[in-house]
């Protein structure tokens, strides 16, 4: 029997099953092949989208889920060859796609406290804390809008998250990415803008220089930004978000974002003790300067996430 045959059961005691139709290479037609392995929707874990997430250290991680069972199109080899319009063709199988999203998914840099982060999580948390909050229900109404907007045949505008702390900020912006991967397949990188200026100043003392940590930034398709405005804001700090932003608005490339900061230009307000007022007279443009607010401003949609504090609630 062919490797890619499908061992059917005769319906009628003694009948011998059909057998599949093969060429002149003895190869099964593509049609005639089992279906390529696939999660199982009513699976508790991974909710039908082959995923089961996890912290490892500091950084999420994802793994195809126990449910999906080996594949009997390719036997789990995630090659398969048949006859497809009567032309031989090898091809990869139709399994690997999850494998290919959890790669995806590990490699975005997403912080392990978020590894369960999803819209699921973020509905279930307003129904939980704040019984079904009408802005937080309109927030995620916008959300839904413009994902379904996303494409992957034409550019993508941005999206910038912002709300006073404990909104949720950093819950949805991962939600937001885990949609992309798991969805879309986009690759995508994650990082904390404080984190990022770390990892350059580490990197400086290595003797490395800063393209090889902004260039893969600049790169990938979509880049989301934890924090925008975050930090003393020196002019070395400046000039960093300015390259990042400023290349990435030349690459026509989908840039995401979540601030503390209400969305406007700069004021030329002063700072205040962020950890000891909840509200700041600052505005984004403040922070991160006209000129990269501005090319945010044309990139990027604005939601605001309202609502209750999580944090406070869930102390209570």
């Amino acid at each position: 029997m062919s490797r890619f045959q499908l061992p059917l059961t005769p319906s009628v005691a003694g009948a011998q099953p059909p057998a599949p139709v093969k060429g002149a290479t003895g190869l099964v037609r593509i049609e005639d092949l089992p279906p390529a392995a696939s999660p199982q929707h009513s699976c508790d874990i991974c909710k039908g989208d082959g995923l089961a997430f996890s912290a490892q250290g500091e950084v999420a991680h994802a793994k195809p889920c126990d449910c999906i069972r080996p594949c009997e199109r390719c036997l789990d080899t995630g090659t398969v060859t048949a006859i497809v319009d009567g032309t031989v063709r090898t091809g990869r199988c139709r399994c690997r796609r999850v494998h290919d999203r959890s790669r995806l998914y590990s490699a975005a840099g997403i912080p392990g406290r978020y590894a369960q982060a999803s819209f699921a999580t973020y509905s279930q948390g307003i129904l939980l804390h704040s019984r079904n909050d009408p802005a937080s229900m309109k927030c995620l109404t916008e959300m839904s809008g413009w994902l379904g907007r996303w494409g992957k045949e034409h550019e993508n505008r941005g999206l910038v998250l912002h709300g006073a702390v404990g909104r949720g900020k950093t819950h949805l912006l991962v939600a937001v990415v885990r949609n992309l991967i798991v969805r879309h397949g986009i690759r995508a990188r994650f990082v904390e803008f404080t984190r990022l200026l770390g990892q350059l100043k580490a990197g400086y003392s290595e003797g490395k220089s800063g393209a090889m940590v902004i260039d893969p930034l600049v790169e990938v398709p979509v880049l989301a930004i934890d924090e925008l405005g975050k930090g003393r804001m020196t002019d070395w700090e400046l000039t960093v978000i300015d390259e990042v932003i400023s290349r990435r608005y030349n690459a026509m490339a989908c840039t995401l974002g979540s601030t503390n900061f209400a969305p406007a230009r700069a004021t030329g307000a002063t700072p205040v003790n962020a950890a000891a007022v909840n509200i700041t007279a600052q505005t984004l443009g403040d922070r991160v300067g006209d000129r990269v607010y501005s090319r945010l401003e044309e990139m990027c949609d604005f939601v605001e996430l309202a609502g209750p504090d999580f944090r406070s609630i869930q102390r209570r």
